[in-house]
């Protein structure tokens, strides 16, 4: 062991209580102390800090330490303090006279750390301070920002280099970070202008992590869920926008937990004051932007969930790496919906004008989005985007773990690589997914992809589930998703012997799958007693309220009870489409159904929730008055036989889907109320809810583009509880289904059910 390495290691033990060092600290703080240009990165909670404060105790005079963020400052300064190490730092958050003290302090060799931010080193008054100093040493935090190809570029960070190379002797520069792919971290030596630096990277893989990516939950309950099986655990919640982190720290504090919030909104007291109390188990979650947690040394944070995708795998490992620093088992959880891609895109544009940055951005949240949909070990492929390979899987993420039965998926696989072959790379994934689906589109029309071989191939799927199989897809290797604002899917190489016959696909079997594999095989829950027996009570039940049946609950919904057979709240609640007030109006009803069945208390398929200690005959049954009667039927109106062939055709899909087929094959809404009998407002309650089910609507049929902005601005200012005084506030020709389906694409609304 060398000289150096021994008194370092003297240190560790004497100011940070530790008896040896985590992997890479050792040979990275010797090389150090050795005076060489170094970059190195370690993951978060490797210990990057100790890397260049061990070396700033036993060198002589004031490291200066770069750092992007007021808060990794000010945690830094608290925790040397307390160790008795005399630090500092100069940024926005000091008063004039603080920082002239800061200052005299530091021109007089008070300090061994002195912490900067970047837009404070190109002031003549630093100039002047550096000159004043002896620097030992340069340590640049978050070394990525330097990067336009990092996930969090800061053109601050690009003068670096220059004031380095200003100073009259220029000390060893150390460049430190967690999230770098083998592009950014040249980039990042080039940048910073390195002189044949040591470069170490120590490894990504935080194995003591748990991932996991979750679909289709309602969030709000999982994550109460979630937590009440922790009620001693520290965590964070992360969303995408100040207007959902407030959200969701008010639910959780309804709830009576301890919840602190954190986002740029708010004023740095109010930050620094949710930060501490969260620092010292004041409040037990903290729900915060991403604005939180970069050099948060908090070691006890037991789990991280993401209220949606972030824009790219560096800051998603990077917010989620701040679960477990202190080397426990740790979770970190992903509630991942497609619609997250557009949020991510919004905010992209809005944070750049600059087309070659919008460009890169886009492409990290394309690979992030593909992370969100694969179905390999979560680890493995975090660690590859990083260019470690060789990494086992991890064995306990949600992938690892899913029991799904892996089916061969060749023959679909290849009609999808076909047709993507056919389109020769003009076209998105959305429009590969229409053309397969053999959606009726002006656009596909238009550009005569009705005409391919490949038009209809997957006509009996839903169109989300062919989406669902691109990107698969693409999160395979088969495709590649092109760069840029509009992206375009293409075939890569590894298609071929699939197209070939030479290479089988697999894939974990998904519900659809299993639905449309067991149709017309099984008994489904539509043709149960049970399922009967609640549609009676839904029908007896809307009669009495005098609404239309569906407003109570879709036969979706009726079905998965009569699956599930609910006979708690809890469980009930469980349903999609059950939420907590319809479980309040319907819930002791619904459970006393499927009470009576399972308990084969009901007689002739009408349960005792339907009987009175009178019973009557079917006929004496409350009914609606013939005002509620003749407002809430459906029209009955004779169609044509061709009409009829093509309802017969679509039977055996949902009666939502049976609507958004035919649109798709270019009939009007009134078309599709004639033929199928129902009312205008049926049919679009068909669409809003396949586009809150993740299907794909041309909203742009619906909503009059010169007004939806005014309509999004009134939703937000009026609320959107009731219609009428929205529609009352807008121009004439706005209808209500124009503000509904604002309300559903912005989701700015509740599911309408």
């Amino acid at each position: 062991m060398s000289t150096h390495q021994e008194e370092a290691l003297r240190t560790l033990k004497q100011v940070y209580g530790y008896d040896s060092f985590r992997k890479g600290q050792s040979d990275i703080i010797a090389g150090v102390l050795e005076g060489k240009d170094t970059l190195a990165i370690l993951p978060t909670g490797g210990g990057k800090s100790i890397c260049y404060q061990l070396p700033a105790l036993l060198l002589p005079g004031t490291t200066i330490v770069v750092s992007p963020l007021i808060s990794l400052m000010k945690d830094q300064v608290d925790a040397l303090n307390r160790l008795g190490v005399s630090a500092a730092y100069l940024n926005s958050s000091l008063s004039a006279e603080s920082y002239r003290e800061v200052v005299r302090q530091t021109s007089q060799g008070v300090y061994k750390l002195l912490y900067v931010a970047p837009e404070r080193l190109d002031s003549s008054m630093f100039d002047s301070l550096s000159s004043q100093m002896h620097i030992p040493l340069i340590a640049i935090d978050e070394a990525h920002c330097v990067s336009q190809w990092g996930h969090d570029f800061r053109p601050s960070y690009r003068q670096l280099a220059g004031w380095i190379g200003r100073l009259e002797n220029r000390p060893p520069v150390a460049a430190f970070t967690a999230t770098a792919t083998p592009e950014v971290s040249e980039d990042i030596a080039a940048m910073l202008g390195l002189r044949k630096p040591n470069i170490f990277v120590t490894g990504f893989a935080r194995t003591n992590l748990t991932l996991s990516v979750v679909t289709g939950t309602d969030k709000k309950k999982f994550l109460r869920d979630y937590l009440k099986q922790r009620p001693d655990q520290s965590g964070i919640v992360y969303t995408a926008t100040r207007k959902e982190a407030e959200e969701v720290c008010d639910d959780l504090m309804k709830l009576g937990i301890a919840t602190g919030k954190y986002h740029g909104g708010l004023n740095d007291e109010e930050r620094a004051e949710a930060q501490e109390k969260f620092r010292f188990d004041e409040y037990r979650v903290m729900v915060a932007t991403n604005a939180f947690g970069m050099g948060i040394d908090k070691p006890n944070v037991r789990y991280v969930v993401h209220w949606q995708m972030p824009g790219d795998v560096e800051s998603y490992y990077q917010e989620a790496g701040r679960a477990g620093r202190d080397g426990e088992e740790s979770e970190c959880v992903l509630l991942f919906e497609p619609q997250d891609v557009q949020v991510q895109r919004f905010l992209i544009d809005r944070s750049t004008t600059d087309p070659d940055r919008k460009s890169i951005q886009l492409n990290k949240l394309y690979t992030m989005m593909h992370y969100s949909r694969s179905e390999k070990c979560l680890l493995q492929y975090i660690v590859r985007y990083f260019g470690e390979a060789d990494v086992p899987e991890c064995g306990k993420c949600s992938n690892c773990l899913d029991q799904s039965a892996m089916i061969d998926t060749t023959e679909d696989a290849r009609k999808a690589l076909s047709c993507v072959g056919r389109m020769k790379g003009r076209f998105g994934i959305s429009m590969a997914a229409k053309v397969l689906k053999g959606s009726r589109e002006k656009r596909i029309l238009e550009f005569g992809l009705d005409k391919l071989s490949t038009y209809g191939l997957m006509r009996s799927w839903a169109e989300k589930e062919i989406t669902d199989l691109l990107y698969y897809l693409v999160a395979e290797g088969y495709l590649r998703i092109s760069e840029g604002e509009y992206p375009t899917v293409s075939l890569t190489a590894e298609a071929l012997p699939v197209l070939e016959g030479k290479l089988t696909v697999h894939r974990r079997q998904s519900a659809a799958a299993k639905r449309r594999e067991t149709a017309g095989t099984n008994v489904s829950a539509a043709n149960t007693p049970l399922f009967e027996a609640l549609r009676e009570w839904r029908r007896v039940t809307a009669a009495r309220e005098g609404v239309p049946p569906f407003m109570l609950f879709f036969d979706a919904a009726l079905r998965e009870i009569a699956d599930r057979q609910p006979v708690t709240t809890e469980q009930l609640l469980g349903v999609k489409g059950v939420g907590e007030a319809k479980a309040r109006k319907y819930g002791i009803d619904v459970i006393t159904i499927v009470r009576d069945f399972k308990d084969g208390a009901a007689s002739g398929g009408y349960p005792a929730a339907l009987r009175t200690d009178d019973p009557q005959p079917q006929s004496q049954v409350a009914q609606p008055s013939r005002a509620t009667a003749a407002a809430t039927a459906e029209p009955k109106v004779q169609i044509s036989e061709a009409d009829a062939a093509e309802l017969a055709e679509l039977e055996s899909l949902p009666s939502h889907m049976q609507t958004l087929t035919l649109l798709g094959r270019g009939k009007s809404l009134a078309d599709i109320a004639a033929m199928r009998g129902m009312s205008r407002v049926t049919i679009e309650n068909h669409l809003l809810r396949c586009a809150q089910e993740g299907e794909e609507l041309d909203w742009a049929m619906f909503i009059p583009a010169q007004h939806e902005t005014l309509i999004v601005e009134t939703i937000q200012q009026i609320g959107s509880e009731k219609l009428k005084p929205i529609k009352e506030a807008l121009p004439d020709d706005v209808d209500y289904f124009a503000i509904k389906a604002v309300m559903v694409k912005h989701q700015l609304t509740p599911s309408y059910e």
